[in-house]
């Protein structure tokens, strides 16, 4: 597969390199029906699930229509966060390993992360130990306050003891917005804006953003200085914001050890999952780097195709294509090298 590159924008002459995706979505018909009740009409449609529940032919053409090397799979969580903890903790183990069977079939094409409950710091912690030692895990992957608090809060070190001791970086994603925030923030709108506004459109963004500077503010890299964390959706709105923050956020009020972009610079990675356009793309850039871009789509709630198209034309260096492309992803999750040729 891989794309071809096309000789615009800058690019270069054409050529080939490999592309690998790592917020790419599946679930399964036990979690399905789990979280029925809790998932929303207007967050999903027969049509999604049928991607969502898809681990074989079908998912692998529409990686093959996007050209898609290699993709690494996480469970979509919508409605886990209204699970028990012991729902949620078995649910979670079993889907896991649907989605380790599913690379065994597709070794060459298919990666995971261990998708992790919250509900249960410490069966998190097992369950990443568990997917990064016996189902070949290149990280965990976190619905953001689905456990009932931000990540730092004390229970959750366990969790980051755990990423450090495997040395795998944890990915970060939103979480639906607690009852109380839809309230204040969302009501009084049409119920589809209200809804898509509160997530997808930007609450989710907002909000994880917000989370990431809870970490770094509640002085987690200091106690955990090995923790790597991945986040999506182009840095949910941090690159945009991250200087005015460290502007109203300077050493003398965090009696922090570094600044509150250094923090953000030397220990998070930003995806451009679901976002397909080239200013959000250029100020992420700007922000973190080319070192610490990787591409991904958001599979199945964006395209293959879609994400091909804003990666062919991105106006970047051949060099920094690939570590966008694959590279970086690759190095971040040691993911073996591999030169695509034709």
């Amino acid at each position: 597969m891989a794309i071809q590159q096309q000789p615009v924008s800058g690019i270069g002459d054409p050529t080939l390199y490999r592309v690998i995706t790592l917020e790419e979505h599946f679930t399964t018909p036990d979690f399905l029906r789990a979280t029925a009740p809790f998932t929303p009409a207007l967050g999903t449609s027969a049509a999604l699930e049928e991607k969502l529940l898809d681990l074989d032919e079908r998912r692998l053409a529409a990686m093959d229509e996007g050209g898609v090397d290699l993709q690494v799979l996480s469970l979509a969580a919508t409605g886990q966060e209204q699970l028990t903890s012991a729902d949620a903790t078995s649910l979670v183990h079993d889907a896991n390993n649907e989605a380790y069977a599913a690379t065994q079939r597709h070794p060459k094409r298919l990666r995971m992360f261990a998708s992790l409950s919250l509900k249960d710091p410490a069966a998190a912690a097992k369950e990443l130990e568990r997917g990064v030692e016996r189902l070949g895990c290149v990280g965990g992957f976190l619905n953001g306050t689905e456990g009932g608090d931000f990540l730092d809060a004390p229970r959750f070190a366990p969790l980051f003891e755990a990423a450090e001791a495997l040395d795998v970086p944890l990915y970060i994603h939103p979480t639906a917005p607690s009852l109380a925030i839809q309230d204040l923030y969302f009501r009084g709108l049409p119920e589809a804006s209200a809804y898509f506004l509160s997530t997808a459109a930007w609450g989710w963004h907002a909000e994880l953003g917000m989370h990431c500077l809870r970490l770094i503010l509640a002085g987690t890299f200091d106690r955990f200085p090995r923790l790597k964390i991945i986040i999506g959706h182009m840095g949910e709105h941090l690159p945009y914001s991250l200087m005015r923050a460290q502007d109203g956020l300077p050493t003398s009020v965090t009696h922090l050890r570094r600044s509150v972009s250094e923090y953000f610079l030397d220990h998070f990675s930003v995806t451009t999952s679901g976002y397909f356009t080239q200013a959000p793309f250029r100020c992420a850039r700007e922000l973190v780097g080319a070192d610490r871009l990787l591409y991904s789509v958001d599979y199945p709630y964006r395209s293959n195709v879609a994400g091909a198209h804003f990666l062919e034309h991105l106006e970047i260096t051949p060099d920094d294509l690939r570590k966008i492309a694959s590279g970086n992803a690759e190095r971040i999750l040691k993911l073996p090298s591999e030169l695509v040729s034709r």
